[in-house]
């Protein structure tokens, strides 16, 4: 291969890292506004005259699991759209479905001037969103580790999970800054639609780079290879879901759901909760590219199990540091930063694991299910389960065990080796990720 070439594939790469991983930015940013603003949201959708806060949360709770239900049904949707005409297309269609829904969320009418129709119109859009959040993981993935140098597909896919921390950062960023510039009034009368409205500008710049996008050299090559018997794919879209439920729920708890938990059961203000989870996703995006970097070299499994391993000793302490009230903030921050951090050990590993587990025919839909079936269970319901479930027993140590329970869960899944010919993963993925 000439130097000239070689620059070239370079270039293409770094071009598909940044339209990949910008649409997961876009996602998260907004399931981040969404999770962070889930009280002023139950306030303004889902409390009818009479009805108790406690209830608005839990059906505000209920209306984001909904949308991660849908995220299994866009990525069967449009991963096999993705797997037969291309990655580059299907991208360029999901992004433009998330933007829409999203802004369309900043100017929904609320409960108070549309009565009973406005839960539902916001219902409608987080289906939306959960559909197109469906098929962008897959594609994305796809095309960041179809694009990937040889051993290098751990550093290239961690650049997914970063990015997915960038936009929980920059959701709660959004959040506290208008928590802080704006009152309580003016915050829960119009200044919740801000962050929502950011989303079109956003999502046109990254509908610019996708349609720069060239298509994955991988799947023009290989399109045309035989498809898996579909009960291989189906063990293996199992098995990767229970590799990184502990990735989905640890990571929802402790990133998403943190804010609304310090509220209702600790007694945090808005402000203060929100400035709680700059530390769990500093520590999160600090460690995810290390950590698919570190994978490349001792592979997938080693880094993801320890991570799954320190999330089941350190949550219960951890929640309890918490619930301390003589513990000072400074090492409050410390302990959820490390908390953010062991997330971040599976978080980058993960997209090129699950990527190695299928073959290019059947790659961006049997990842993108992988993921979306896990998340919907252990992310879209952790806030539901939490809130529930602390709601009708009064224990507050609820989110670790929950958060600890699912990576206990993760650790044998992880520790299962396929074999190649049922996984469909070529020779060097078994071993990367092994």
């Amino acid at each position: 291969m000439t130097f000239i070439q070689q620059q070239r594939d370079t270039r293409r790469g770094h071009r598909a890292l940044v339209a990949g991983s910008v649409g997961n930015l876009i996602e998260w940013y907004e399931f981040g506004v969404y999770g962070y603003f889930a009280t002023i949201i139950a306030a303004r959708f889902f409390t009818p005259e009479g009805g108790s806060e406690a209830e608005a949360l839990v059906k505000t709770y209920a209306s984001f699991a909904l949308a991660f239900f849908f995220r299994p049904v866009g990525a069967a949707l449009f991963g096999r759209l993705g797997d037969r005409v291309g990655r580059r297309p299907v991208l360029v269609l999901v992004i433009t479905l998330m933007t829409v829904a999203t802004a369309l969320i900043g100017v929904l009418p609320t409960y108070a001037q549309a009565g009973a129709l406005a839960p539902w119109l916001l219902t409608f859009l987080r289906a939306l969103q959960g559909l197109s959040a469906g098929g962008e993981f897959g594609g994305a993935v796809s095309v960041m580790t179809e694009f990937a140098p040889p051993g290098r597909r751990g550093l290239y896919g961690s650049w997914q999970s970063f990015t997915v921390a960038l936009g929980l950062l920059a959701g709660a960023g959004a959040a506290a800054l208008l928590a802080t510039v704006l009152t309580e009034e003016q915050l829960g009368a119009w200044g919740w639609r801000l962050p929502f409205l950011l989303t079109l500008p956003l999502g046109l710049g990254a509908l610019w780079l996708r349609l720069r996008l060239d298509e994955t050299p991988v799947f023009v090559a290989e399109r045309t290879e035989e498809t898996p018997p579909p009960r291989e794919v189906v063990r293996a879209v199992a098995l990767g879901a229970g590799r990184i439920m502990g990735w989905a729920a640890a990571g929802y708890t402790f990133l998403v759901v943190l804010p609304s938990y310090l509220q209702s059961s600790l007694g945090a203000t808005f402000q203060q909760a929100l400035v709680a989870t700059v530390p769990a996703n500093l520590g999160f995006a600090a460690t995810i590219v290390p950590a698919g970097l570190l994978s490349d070299r001792l592979g997938r499994r080693a880094v993801m199990v320890t991570g799954a391993v320190l999330v089941v000793v350190l949550a219960v302490p951890l929640l309890n540091l918490l619930q301390d009230a003589g513990v000072s903030n400074t090492v409050k921050g410390v302990a959820v930063c490390g908390a953010g951090a062991v997330v971040g050990l599976m978080a980058g590993p993960g997209p090129a694991m699950l990527s190695e587990m299928f073959p290019t025919r059947v790659r961006y839909t049997g990842l993108g299910l992988a993921y979306a079936l896990s998340n919907a269970v252990f992310s879209g319901c952790a806030g539901l389960i939490i809130t529930e479930t602390i709601e009708r027993t009064g224990s507050v140590d609820i989110p670790a065990y929950y958060a600890a329970a699912a990576c206990a869960v993760s650790v044998p899944a992880l520790l299962t080796r396929p074999s190649a010919r049922r996984a469909g993963v070529p020779k060097a993925g078994v071993e990367r990720a092994g």
